[in-house]
């Protein structure tokens, strides 16, 4: 069972303070209704041609960024690429590959009032992309994400996120989840990194 605080989505006076406050650290933020609207919004910003990693995000497959993206579409597919190496041999290779894209797209686990993006990961394998690798950045976000503070962000990621988290991976690989690494984005130079906040439920 998870909280259900978790899965609230927030008044209309919540999500735009959280806005304001996101905008005033740098990031560019659009809502948007629903998971169509969010995968042409983002589509939109990715010019044919361009380099994009996918990162594992539940919200990018139910929203099908993630088919559009790496199912012979019109951009080169990072994630394809990597995919025709091997780990054991060619592993510093693949990194490469992920982490120095024109765009990488992902979700957070949580967005507090005051503007910080909060990203849990077992492996961490999508962070120097985020912090840094990637020209681009853009964030496809269930709005029931919002929290009030960085304490209840952290709560979110283990008594909501990492249960979830753990029954997909049982069920896909057999194996559990766990969170080795957080990464907190507080601040960045304008243009860099876009949020598409989606008024509805989406994502973990």
């Amino acid at each position: 069972m998870t909280d259900s605080r978790f899965t609230t989505l927030p008044d209309e006076q919540t999500l735009k303070a959280t806005v304001v406050a996101l905008e005033e650290h740098g990031f560019s933020v659009e809502i948007v209704d629903d998971l169509d609207a969010a995968r042409e919004v983002t589509l939109a910003r990715i010019p044919h041609g361009a380099s994009v990693m996918t990162n594992t995000s539940m919200t990018l497959t139910e929203s099908g960024i993630e088919a559009a993206i790496n199912d012979a579409g019109p951009y080169d597919s990072a994630r394809a690429k990597m995919l025709t190496l091997d780990w054991q041999t060619q592993g510093q290779e693949m990194k490469l590959i992920a982490n120095q894209t024109d765009y990488a797209l992902g979700s957070v686990h949580a967005i507090t009032r005051d503007g910080t993006l909060v990203i849990a990961s077992a492996s961490g394998s999508q962070f120097a992309s985020y912090a840094w690798g990637a020209a681009n950045v853009i964030f496809v976000v269930g709005a029931q994400k919002l929290v009030a503070t960085l304490a209840e962000a952290h709560e979110r990621i283990y008594q909501h996120s990492l249960k979830l988290e753990d029954a997909r991976a049982q069920a896909a690989y057999g194996m559990h989840s766990s969170v080795g690494k957080v990464l907190e984005i507080h601040q960045e130079m304008p243009g860099r990194i876009h949020i598409v906040l989606v008024r509805t439920l989406v994502g973990f």
